[in-house]
């Protein structure tokens, strides 16, 4: 059996979207099952949107989701170049080879001409296309107007039969040549197109499967066709189906991130995302939703993708996020977390000393109630800063009923004598008070929580009493007093 290779091709002209984090992980995962190869191929032909920021952004984004290439830029391969840039004038020599062997010719017609072309064709009722006016040239002709005028090379289309595209997930689809005009392979520039360039690297990299968006649907028919001409093997097609909104609109930002850096900026997790992805017009069969990557791609396959487009929906995301942040080991989400506390909270702090150690615990403590990263910086910022807001409608509920302030201070009382400075120990001694007190558990817990976090909610009080230390509650609680003039 021939072993398979994918690729993926992304253009270095933007951030990897999640539409491409999604078609590349299912080339990887593809791969994977099937004890193949991935390849990454940059497609950087189109010269003036092309940057090597994008270029390092995709390449940082595949390796922040774990789909590391068997071959491409960084790590080589025997099948290169891997940056089509790097391969311009082998697609002009063989273009120039079609020209010679008529399969190709050269194009004169300026802009203008194909815009009026296309006007005059809408008025009288028929499909904008290119006429082939340039098709009936001598070849004294061309070699002339070559000299002085610039030109492209257009492939000669088919004008009868049909051009079938067997694909994995759409099945038979077919395509009447009549369509199709002469469409062009090299720019004016000497730049290839899409078309030809992809249907060359395809065939130089040994491509058994062509993985990628729906949108490329139409293009397929066309890199057949050249292939055909070409003398090449077709490759296997599967065209996975499009991202939409919750409204069932293109996806844009106003839904939420839209590039795999946006998400990983707003604190998801490599493993969630993956997850959701896979989840994106694919299913496992069943009802198991929660699965790691390697365990997605013992699972996957191509037929299992669906026909229908996938609807994005960024609160499974986060509602995913959350899982993963519960359940994965704490000194990966402290590990991930650090970069959010030093960019919201300005905190620092090295492996194994006891400002790591510390953060550790309260990341442990905030965890279970928060959804992403940023979330656990936002969670955390009353154990770093002793300044901090006081949720208003929590004043108003708490601070203003009588007798608060003398709550207040017999905590403060209690809390002096507690020893070691223990959770279960400070409970117990809460519990006490509040039987000593005559009022329930909550009149105590309520005003103490808002007087030493700003907040009505969070993780147990008694957990957060015993991280921040007695002599910090003891301000923390004096301050609240004064500040509200509670009595």
């Amino acid at each position: 059996m021939e072993k398979i290779r994918v690729r993926f091709a992304p253009s270095p002209t933007g951030e990897l979207h999640i539409g491409g984090a999604r078609t590349a992980l299912f080339n990887w995962l593809f791969a994977r099952h099937n004890g193949g190869k991935m390849i990454l191929r940059i497609d950087d032909t189109d010269r003036q949107r092309s940057s090597q920021e994008y270029l390092f952004s995709i390449i940082e984004s595949m390796k922040w989701l774990g789909l590391n290439w068997d071959e491409g830029p960084e790590i080589g391969g025997d099948y290169g170049p891997y940056i089509q840039s790097e391969y311009l004038h082998k697609y002009k020599e063989l273009a120039e080879q079609l020209v010679r062997d008529g399969k190709a010719y050269y194009c004169f017609c300026t802009a203008e001409q194909l815009t009026a072309e296309k006007e005059r064709q809408r008025r009288e009722g028929q499909p904008p296309r290119y006429s082939g006016c340039c098709r009936a040239l001598s070849a004294e002709e061309r070699e002339r107007r070559k000299l002085n005028e610039s030109y492209v090379i257009r492939f000669i289309a088919p004008r009868e039969g049909e051009t079938v595209v067997e694909d994995i997930i759409r099945g038979r689809v077919t395509f009447e040549n009549k369509i199709f005009d002469d469409f062009i392979i090299i720019k004016s520039d000497g730049v290839p197109t899409y078309n030809f360039a992809s249907v060359i690297d395809d065939h130089n990299m040994a491509i058994t499967h062509v993985v990628r968006a729906e949108e490329h649907l139409s293009n397929t028919p066309r890199q057949i066709i050249i292939a055909y001409v070409l003398g090449y093997q077709v490759p296997l097609y599967a065209h996975v189906p499009m991202i939409l909104a919750p409204d069932h609109s293109k996806l844009s930002k106003r839904h939420g991130a839209t590039s795999v850096q946006e998400y990983r900026d707003m604190g998801i997790l490599p493993e969630a995302l993956v997850n959701y992805l896979a989840l994106l017009g694919w299913s496992p069969g069943g009802d198991k939703e929660i699965m790691d990557i390697n365990e997605i791609a013992d699972l996957f396959s191509l037929e299992r993708v669906s026909k229908n487009p996938a609807i994005y929906d960024l609160k499974k995301l986060i509602w995913l996020n959350g899982h993963y942040l519960r359940t994965l080991e704490l000194n990966k989400i402290v590990e991930r977390a650090l970069p959010f506390m030093k960019r919201e909270l300005n905190i620092c702090a090295e492996t194994g000393t006891e400002k790591y150690q510390e953060i550790e615990k309260i990341i442990g403590l905030v965890r279970d109630r928060v959804k992403t990263l940023k979330e656990i910086a936002d969670a955390s910022g009353y154990f770093f800063e002793d300044d901090f807001q006081y949720d208003e409608k929590g004043v108003k509920k708490h601070f203003r009923k009588e007798g608060v302030g003398k709550v207040l201070s017999e905590v403060s009382r209690a809390l002096q004598k507690v020893e070691p400075f223990e959770a279960e120990k400070i409970r117990d001694e809460l519990h006490d008070l509040g039987q000593k007190l005559d009022v329930s558990l909550s009149r105590i817990n309520l005003p103490t929580r808002l007087a030493l976090t700003g907040r009505t909610m969070g993780p147990e009080l008694f957990d957060i009493i015993s991280l921040l230390g007695k002599d910090r509650v003891i301000n923390r609680l004096k301050k609240a007093k004064e500040l509200f003039e509670l009595n």
